[in-house]
């Protein structure tokens, strides 16, 4: 008896605790298949920078590349991406989050097949323009997406795909642009396309989605297929339903109140700094930038080194995001692009380092092996710290705070808002910035970069809560109460 009672005993055990047993790996899959688009996204938005150099080369009369038509090309993907944002938020609601990712497909195919027949300049904006509504949709509805279908264990570490990936999509495009003629980089970026489009054929649809609109049998078979049939998804399923039975809308008497129009004015402003900063032109620019700083190497050998460094930046601020307050890493941020902002104002501004006088040993953006001295890696490395530093802080902390201050029944008005003011500053941005390189050379874009960076520690000094280590509840009461983190007592 004794013998059989310990050999059935293990069995019971291990019955009990294969019931709640998670599987990941379906769920890793989902989240890849939605986080393609934002590869999509980053390749599509730096499609310039390797397509400039090449149709300057070829200076075809019916796709001139002056500086019009350069600022056009590169700014207009922006107001794509605003018209993009903001249908996401109508399309999340009202066909689902996985829905709105696969309608992003055909804006992203036509744009690309577009761009890679095109014979006139108008086709050549079309094609970018319709890149850039896929790319707005993609932005705003795979976050919401993979943090829906993520369970807490994995939810951090997935959150964090959706920015890598969108930087691995541009570092695709710079390393594709050393070998490829500029219309097959258009045909390149649909290979993505139609990958992301057969796997999410596949895949479920947002539980919290499907509660949401009384699919309740429909939510069960989708977290029974991401969580595993042993896991204790009913469990979470009820915790959803009673999440989504406590939402109320918000109403225009509520943003009268501190506790919602404070965080949503410091989400807003904190969107605007960030594109101020300059990180857009500057990436959608990138190789004619360093033709225009004379830098030592080929521009787009240039421009795949720096794509490598911002891949890596992104990784390492992606680790030290739970380690070091969300202040400090602001600070830090702004201070490592204000020197190297700094440090490429005054290396353009010297009439030495205009590329058209430098050296006789410069020639199509290429210094020869006679020409080379150490002051002509300046513009490389001042570049790659601009993108390390945006990395650390105004890039993702901008995103993590936005998620940690917003009261969660104003984040549908927010992220509307945020979206819009992040995507016209960046076209204003990217529209200007040749047209002032045109005129006055880099030093002055690159000098009002520097004095951002200063207004960003200031603002960062005085308006930016610090959120490390604060519950929500706390974080709630800081707005409500005006300066203080702890929770009122009822």
């Amino acid at each position: 008896m004794a013998l059989e009672k310990s050999e059935a005993t293990p069995l019971l055990l291990n019955r009990k605790n294969n019931q709640y047993k998670t599987r990941n790996c379906l769920l890793f899959l989902a989240a890849f298949s939605a986080v393609l688009g934002n590869l999509i996204f980053g390749f599509a938005m730096v499609f310039p920078s390797a397509v400039i150099p090449q149709l300057k080369m070829e200076n075809d009369p019916n796709l001139p590349m002056d500086v019009h038509m350069v600022s056009w090309f590169g700014s207009v993907f922006a107001i794509g991406a605003m018209v993009g944002g903001l249908s996401a938020m109508v399309l999340n609601d009202k066909i689902g989050r996985k829905h709105s990712i696969m309608i992003s497909v055909i804006p992203s195919t036509a744009g690309f097949l577009m761009m890679a027949a095109a014979n006139k300049v108008w086709l050549l904006l079309l094609g970018r323009l319709l890149t850039g509504v896929a790319g707005g949709i993609t932005a705003s509805s795979i976050p919401v997406y993979v943090s829906e279908i993520s369970h807490p264990g994995v939810r951090g570490a997935l959150g964090s795909t959706p920015q890598i990936m969108a930087v691995f999509g541009s570092l695709a495009l710079y390393l594709l642009g050393l070998v490829l003629p500029w219309r097959w980089l258009a045909v390149a970026g649909e290979v993505p396309v139609l990958i992301m489009l057969f796997l999410l054929c596949f895949m479920p649809n947002s539980p919290r989605y499907l509660i949401t609109n009384d699919k309740r049998d429909e939510a069960i078979r989708a977290l029974q297929w991401l969580r595993g049939p042993d896991s204790n998804y009913i469990t979470e399923l009820n915790q959803i339903e009673r999440s989504v039975n406590s939402q109320f809308v918000i109403t225009r008497k509520d943003l009268q109140s501190p506790f919602f129009y404070k965080p949503i004015l410091i989400s807003m402003f904190m969107r605007f700094l960030q594109q101020m900063t300059g990180i857009t032109p500057i990436l959608v620019y990138l190789q004619p930038i360093f033709e225009e700083a004379a830098v030592s190497l080929e521009p787009k050998f240039d421009a795949a080194i720096v794509g490598c460094v911002r891949l890596v930046s992104v990784i390492i601020a992606a680790s030290l995001m739970d380690k070091a307050g969300r202040k400090a890493l602001l600070y830090t941020s702004a201070f490592i692009m204000f020197l190297a902002s700094l440090t490429m104002s005054i290396y353009t501004h010297n009439p030495q380092c205009d590329h058209v006088n430098i050296t006789s040993g410069y020639t199509h953006g290429v210094m020869n092996n006679s020409a080379l001295t150490s002051s002509t890696i300046i513009p490389l490395i001042s570049i790659m710290f601009i993108i390390f530093g945006y990395a650390m802080g105004w890039g993702p902390i901008t995103w993590l705070l936005m998620s940690e201050i917003l009261p969660m029944a104003a984040r549908g008005v927010a992220s509307g808002l945020c979206v819009l003011v992040s995507w016209a500053t960046a076209f204003a941005l990217t529209q200007v910035f040749m047209h002032a390189v045109a005129a006055y050379g880099l030093f002055a874009p690159f000098l009002f970069f520097c004095v951002i960076c200063v207004i960003n520690i200031i603002f960062t000094a005085k308006c930016v809560p610090e959120t490390k280590g604060r519950t929500l509840e706390e974080i709630e009461n800081y707005f409500r109460t005006g300066r203080t983190f702890t929770i009122a007592e009822s």
